[in-house]
């Protein structure tokens, strides 16, 4: 089957997640993705690259399990850009390319003689999408991120504590994925512009923005009504307010951090949920209504879980479920990927095979398309592995004539 982005080729010098990510969607749908990487300075290596986790005892730089996920059906190759030879065979690698990609630091691309301007002299149709933490416009352009930062200065951090508590952080790199996810769309809405027109153009993707995105309730509240996020009003506990429900929580079950999500949206709900638990608290007058069980919800939540605590999370979810109150058991990572029917049906941990690290699982894409859906065969490219195989294809050297640039340290 050929994918249905085939016909593009990305010169990528993407990374980590926030990149990498992006391009990882393209190449899933068929896109030729060529990853770029310096074969001398461990910096500019992924530094996901030797990280955990790890399929077993094995190290290095092309065992990384998180780099792999990240760089599934792509090609990789190395070019020292501190030499000419480099540089020119970037210069043709841009020139037979529709998209330039990359996720460093404002200017480094320029730095390195191959900012926008140069690129298009190149190639004049070509798309270039940059994804850094605040853009390359505004004051803040010219600073450096990592995870926590943008976390921090996207405003995630200060949403992570209850009232009266201390930030706490979100413990995973929400804002990675989403910029991720936006950087993929912004590179498919550029080429279609292009398809349109045929004018390629800068996109200008600010990471720390992105993450903003994701904080839609919290800031309207702001703006309409002038509430902050965390506030001593706030109930300090795990049920939710919008929309107001009771119970609406997650209540702990049998077993070592087992959980049970419920949420009882009206009277009705509330009349099932009765039914099922069958005991005499449930037919209580003073829980009748939804505004008497929002007046009174501690005590309401105190005998729910009374009532969990007996109950594997499962079979407490499945008997709600039949009786038409939305519930659902809280799942761990294991429970998910190695249990769950829906999840295998769905085909979300395709198995892929690594040149270094063999055979191994990883995240599949959360849709499927009819007629040209996404497919993962090969896991990310070890440092340097297509070389031969790219300069070779696309550029036209011989394997000596690869094999001497390596010995000269071009590649």
């Amino acid at each position: 089957m050929q994918g249905a982005l085939s016909k593009y080729r990305i010169c990528d010098f993407t990374g980590q997640l926030a990149g990498a990510g992006a391009t990882k969607w393209l190449a899933s749908f068929g896109a030729e993705v060529i990853r770029i990487e310096d074969p001398v300075r461990q910096g500019r290596w992924d530094i996901l690259r030797g990280m955990e986790p790890f399929k077993d005892e094995r190290r290095g730089i092309d065992f990384g399990g998180a780099f792999n996920n990240h760089n599934t059906d792509k090609y990789g190759i190395t070019l020292n850009l501190r030499t000419a030879k480099a540089k020119e065979i970037l210069t043709e690698l841009v020139r037979q390319s529709d998209v330039v990609t990359e996720n460093f630091a404002a200017g480094v691309l320029e730095n390195w003689g191959f900012g926008y301007e140069a690129l298009k002299r190149i190639r004049p149709d070509i798309v270039y999408v940059s994804n850094c933490g605040f853009g390359h416009q505004g004051p803040y352009s010219r600073f450096k991120t990592w995870g926590p930062i943008v976390q921090a200065v996207s405003g995630l951090t200060f949403t992570s504590a209850l009232p009266g508590e201390p930030p706490a952080g979100w413990g995973h790199s929400y804002m990675d994925h989403t910029g991720g996810y936006y950087m993929a769309m912004a590179i498919m809405l550029a080429l279609i512009h292009r398809e349109r027109t045929g004018e390629g153009q800068w996109v200008d993707l600010a990471c720390t923005e992105a993450a903003l995105t994701l904080h839609g309730p919290a800031l309207l509240d702001w703006t309409v009504n002038g509430r902050p996020m965390r506030q001593a009003v706030q109930p300090s506990s795990n049920r939710s307010q919008w929309v107001p429900m009771a119970p609406h929580g997650i209540y702990p079950c049998t077993g070592t951090d087992e959980w049970l999500a419920i949420a009882c949206r009206s009277d009705t709900d509330w009349r099932a949920l009765g039914d099922v638990i069958g005991e005499p608290w449930c037919a209580d007058p003073a829980w009748a209504t939804l505004d008497a069980r929002l007046a009174d919800q501690d005590r309401l939540d105190e005998a729910v879980a009374g009532w969990t605590r007996t109950r594997d999370k499962f079979e407490a979810a499945a008997a709600l479920v039949a009786a038409g109150v939305p519930a659902a058991a809280v799942q761990r990572p294991d429970e998910r990927v190695d249990h769950d029917p829906s999840t295998a049906r769905w085909g979300l941990w395709p198995t892929v095979r690594h040149t270094a690290i063999g055979e191994i699982r990883v995240d599949g894409q959360p849709v499927h398309l009819s007629d040209t859906d996404w497919e993962m065969t090969r896991g990310a490219p070890c440092l340097g592995e297509h070389n031969e195989e790219i300069l070779g294809r696309l550029l036209g050297y011989t394997p000596e004539e690869v094999a001497r640039l390596r010995e000269e340290g071009v590649l």
